[in-house]
């Protein structure tokens, strides 16, 4: 048994290994890329029109980056909660074994007290015992005693071996989890630092992002060319949506529902952005892998990479009403899915080119941005 566990953690050993062989190929080439384009902006950092080439070529590279940091996010997250859950058992295992050990002991006791006594009437004669008694009565009753401890002996040692049996397999299930434990914390690790080096090669794209959005024209460019993007997956978002009887909309929760993560509003809605920008949504100041939590049930219609704001979901709650979660480090839903109230769907994050971890969030009616915090508290 404990061969078939060590070749099972040599198994999936391997294949760690091997998706961690693939995912640095795609890191090493991220990086050449990135490479080639700062030398190409260095030779034509006085020509606009190029420049404007190369941050295109930059926000596409960002795209990959965010892409690859989300997927290593949920791998680092779901690594977390299998540690969780095989840790909860072995707790719980351990708690079995204890109370089966204590069992055992006083099976033990108890077994030995019968055969102690057995021992010690030994030396008597029975059927000359009965034989002397005058009461028939008197004979049937010893006949039932005798019978009696005999089925007692025989229980307490068919008790025993149970619990025995059971010791067994309980620690049996706690070396199999164990190896599963020891397996997730080596994946873990090794996430971990996949995460780590995405993150960098991220930093890095941003830097060079940053640095060809030197003046204010430019970075407004950049603002409508996201708000733009925004609007059209908000087009495409509602003509796709499908009535559902079952969805009842928001239009009866205002100021009952809860925001969908914990921080502080560092953006409200309607004030200025840049210029004539507004906000259409919240920005909600949080620590990074926080849980972002489905404000209502509803049903994905969007989870993917936005330029602008990052990893992106949009949950359909009937009755034209949506919600859409931006700048998410990692999205557990995909498009088609359906969510319950409350129910984490994503962790905070800095997707979208941000510097700092944020949730941006919006309610929309009818493909119309409405304030959140007339719906949250």
């Amino acid at each position: 048994m404990i061969t078939r566990l060590f070749v099972k953690a040599s198994i999936v050993a391997g294949f760690i290994i091997l998706s961690a062989n693939a995912a640095g190929a795609d890191l090493s080439k991220r990086q050449s890329e990135l490479k080639s384009i700062q030398t190409q902006i260095s030779a034509q950092q006085n020509d606009l029109k190029n420049t404007s080439k190369q941050r295109e070529k930059l926000i596409t590279l960002l795209k990959k980056d965010e892409q690859a940091i989300a997927r290593a996010a949920q791998r680092v997250n779901e690594t977390q909660v299998s540690l969780k859950t095989i840790t909860a058992q072995l707790t719980e295992l351990e708690k079995k074994q204890t109370s089966l050990n204590k069992s055992k002991i006083g099976q033990q006791k108890t077994l030995s007290k019968q055969l102690s006594s057995a021992y010690l009437a030994g030396n008597h004669d029975y059927s000359k015992m009965m034989l002397n008694q005058q009461n028939p009565s008197t004979v049937e009753r010893m006949l039932v005693y005798y019978q009696y401890l005999n089925n007692a002996r025989i229980k307490a040692i068919n008790e025993l071996k149970t619990t025995s049996e059971q010791l067994v397999k309980v620690q049996n299930e706690q070396l199999k989890k164990q190896q599963q434990l020891n397996a997730v914390m080596v994946d873990q690790r090794q996430q971990a630092k996949q995460l780590a080096n995405e993150q960098n090669q991220r930093q890095q794209t941003l830097t060079q992002i940053q640095r060809t959005l030197s003046d204010k024209g430019a970075q407004l460019e950049q603002l409508q060319i996201e708000e733009a993007s925004l609007k059209r997956i908000v087009e495409q978002a509602v003509a796709t949506a499908k009535s559902n009887p079952s969805m009842n909309g928001l239009a009866n929760q205002k100021g009952k529902l809860k925001w969908p993560t914990k921080g502080r509003v560092s953006e409200r809605f309607g004030s200025s952005r840049s210029g004539q920008i507004k906000w259409k949504g919240a920005v909600l100041t949080a620590p990074e892998g926080q849980n972002i939590k489905a404000i209502a049930a509803g049903k994905v219609i969007y989870a993917d990479w936005l330029r602008g704001f990052g990893m992106v979901m949009v949950v359909d709650h009937g009755k034209g009403y949506m919600s859409l979660y931006g700048h998410a480090q990692t999205l557990f839903k995909n498009a088609g899915d359906n969510v319950n109230g409350g129910e984490s769907i994503a962790l905070v994050g800095r997707s979208g080119g941000q510097t700092e971890p944020s949730l941006y969030f919006e309610i929309r009616h009818k493909g119309q941005a409405v304030d959140p915090a007339r719906y949250c508290r």
